[in-house]
């Protein structure tokens, strides 16, 4: 009886989020007759949202600050979908939001031509408010005639969008080019067309916007960087690193032409609908969250295609510090599970320096990969070498390296060295200190005698020693003497290679 009531609450809450999306869609779709009896047949609630004056909280995406008899209340609500639900409730749905783009990026013509596009938002346990205002910014900040429909996703307790559901709403639509979106998301003025003529350009190249801040806090609207680009680190989480020179060299100074992104962020991109399910779609075995954007990263640009970010366009996220979702076994079980799973079809060799970092992944049950070997091998896709010395060379992963430890390695260049951080020593007798890797050498240059077991710091001339007694977490710098003291074993050593 219990699964019966529950079929039924499912079907009827699909069905009022179906009524919901043809409505905002006929309502807004740059209606110029709307007549006094379709605007008294508004809902009170949206009617009450789209009078509001464009001088009420939130406008031009200002900062929304919520008075002190109300601050419990907030903290409470916050819980709920780990962001200021009290701020977002007072913020009009069709709130307006800055020019953020470019000077240049104003000035663009783009083709009359262009593909039309589906837009696919999925949420789950969304705030009202938040889901809406993400509806009403693609409907209203998007040329009709290049906006198909809008497709919202209810994936109820689990992310059944990585797998099926998603895979035969993708084959079952008819337009060019899909785009898919967060649930707490709002987009600006002309962010569709950049994205759009770049798919036209090259239907291999997916392509994303650059991803400006909401504050969770308080829902100010932040222009994101066109100076970063998506990277990772050596346990496969996904960061924003600064686009290197090699970079702006290749777009001769432009900052306005789409930046080559080693990896995307994930939830927000626009791709070729046949080129999406020519590649392989999603990881069907990857469960709810977590590295699916890092295997479609290596997945594009191992295979053939190109993956960028379009500076002209800005989508703007909300960014929140945790997740409100609870996923079974834990959310580290999900994510390792998953990132094995990238790491042991994309990543050959490249996956035990994975495994030797992260040690407890190895551990976890990543299920038969055997149809995604498969994929690889149909699609003839370059190895993960390839991907490292020509789209990612600036990886944190050394693609030679003498040794390999759980936390440290000691690279081809000489650095000991942790993700991005270098031990660094700046003067004689230390201190010893992680300092950003910066490649020049210097006070970051080490060398290791294979015999006496030692790491001599070049600049010094000193030796690698145990901590004090007085910080025993931190070693010291001490003249070579070869005691027990100044012996480092390496795991993992190829020196002689």
């Amino acid at each position: 009886m219990r699964r019966f009531v529950y079929c039924k609450v499912v079907l009827a809450t699909s069905l009022m989020w179906v009524l919901v999306d043809v409505f905002l869609l006929l309502y807004f779709s740059e209606c110029n007759k709307c007549d006094d009896k379709k605007e008294r047949s508004l809902l009170p609630a949206l009617r009450a949202v789209i009078s509001r004056n464009q001088e009420g909280p939130g406008e031009m995406g200002k900062a929304v600050l919520i008075p002190k008899d109300d601050q419990e209340k907030m903290k409470e609500l916050f819980k709920i979908n780990q962001f200021n639900l009290m701020a977002s409730d007072l913020i009009a749905l069709n709130r307006s939001l800055p020019d953020v783009r470019l000077e240049g990026c104003k000035t663009k013509v783009y083709a009359d031509e262009l593909p039309n596009t589906s837009v696919v938002i999925v949420f789950h346990n969304e705030a009202w408010s938040t889901l809406l205002r993400t509806v009403y910014s693609v409907i209203n900040r998007s040329p009709r005639y290049l906006l198909s429909e809008v497709i919202l996703v209810d994936d109820a307790s689990e992310r059944d969008f990585l797998k099926l559901t998603l895979e035969n709403y993708v084959k079952n639509l008819e337009v060019p080019v899909i785009t898919f979106l967060d649930a707490h998301c709002e987009c600006t003025l002309g962010w569709l067309e950049p994205l759009l003529a770049r798919i036209k350009e090259d239907r291999k190249t997916v392509v994303c916007p650059i991803i400006d801040v909401i504050s969770d806090d308080t829902f100010e609207y932040m222009a994101g960087s066109d100076m970063t680009y998506g990277g990772f680190n050596w346990k496969l989480n996904f960061r924003w690193y600064p686009v290197p020179q090699r970079e702006m060299d290749r777009r001769k100074g432009d900052r306005t032409l789409p930046v080559r992104t080693p990896t995307m962020a994930g939830g927000l991109f626009s791709i070729d609908r046949n080129y999406f399910e020519e590649i392989g779609t999603y990881d069907a075995g990857m469960d709810i969250w977590g590295g699916e954007n890092l295997e479609m990263s290596f997945r594009i640009w191992q295979c053939g295609g190109s993956l960028e970010i379009v500076t002209c366009s800005h989508v703007g996220h909300v960014f929140r510090k945790a997740t409100p979702y609870t996923f079974p076994g834990g959310t580290g079980h999900v994510i390792n599970k998953n990132n094995r799973r990238l790491a042991e079809v994309w990543m050959d060799e490249f996956k035990d320096f994975f495994y030797i970092i992260s040690p407890g992944v190895v551990k976890v049950d990543y299920g038969d990969v055997s149809v995604r070997k498969t994929l690889r091998e149909n699609l003839k896709c370059k190895p993960f070498s390839w991907y490292l010395e020509n789209i990612y060379p600036d990886s944190q992963i050394p693609r030679r390296y003498y040794s390999l430890g759980e936390v440290f390695s000691y690279t081809a260049d000489k650095e000991i060295r942790t993700d991005d951080l270098c031990l660094d020593v700046s003067r004689l007798s230390g201190p010893v200190i992680m300092l950003k890797c910066h490649h020049m050498r210097g006070n970051q240059l080490w060398e290791y005698d294979a015999e006496r077991l030692t790491l001599r710091h070049v600049n010094s001339n000193q030796c690698l020693d145990e901590p004090s007694e007085e910080d025993k977490m931190v070693p010291t710098m001490q003249d070579c003497s070869g005691s027990r003291s100044q012996q480092w074993l390496l795991r993992n050593m190829t020196l002689g290679a």
